[in-house]
């Protein structure tokens, strides 16, 4: 005596089979020839990666050329062992064509990279509760960047 299968299970098997054969032929089109090549990525973006310009910075001697006031101001703040470029990006291209400007920190999320609140940080070291402190407004609304202990009223 020979038992059939219920049609309902044949119908999912099929459905698997179908679903499993999709799979392995949207594999076969949408991952790239090299992936697996050296591990788990894609071998041709080493080559991609080597050819991609990396960024060239100029230094802080570069910087006080022009800007000998702004460091004046910035060796007396709480920001004066930090590179210029650590806040305004590579810049050797901004020292060799001063036309070029760096980038300008306006941007809040910028600041909270380095002053959001963490226990990990040493004690004493300028953190704010990001969500708390002057929400809406930009850190350099009341702070002036190279001098950021001095507050002033918007």
């Amino acid at each position: 005596m020979r038992s059939r299968m219920p049609a309902q299970f044949t119908r999912l098997m099929t459905l698997a089979a179908a679903v499993v054969l999709v799979y392995f032929i949207a594999r076969h089109f949408l991952v790239p020839a090299s992936f697996g090549e050296y591990g788990w990525y894609r071998g041709d973006a080493l080559a991609e990666i080597a050819t991609a310009p990396s960024p060239t910075y100029a230094g802080r001697a570069a910087c006080a050329e022009c800007h000998d006031d702004i460091l004046e101001i910035l060796n007396k703040g709480g920001h004066r062992s930090i590179s210029c470029e650590s806040c305004h990006g590579p810049s050797a291209t901004h020292a060799g064509d001063p036309t070029l400007s760096p980038a300008k920190i306006e941007d809040r999320s910028f600041c909270v990279r380095c002053h959001a609140a963490n226990p990990s940080r040493p004690a004493g070291f300028p953190q704010v509760e990001p969500r708390e402190h002057a929400e809406g407004r930009t850190c350099v609304e009341c702070h002036q960047p190279h001098e950021p202990a001095e507050v002033h009223e918007p």
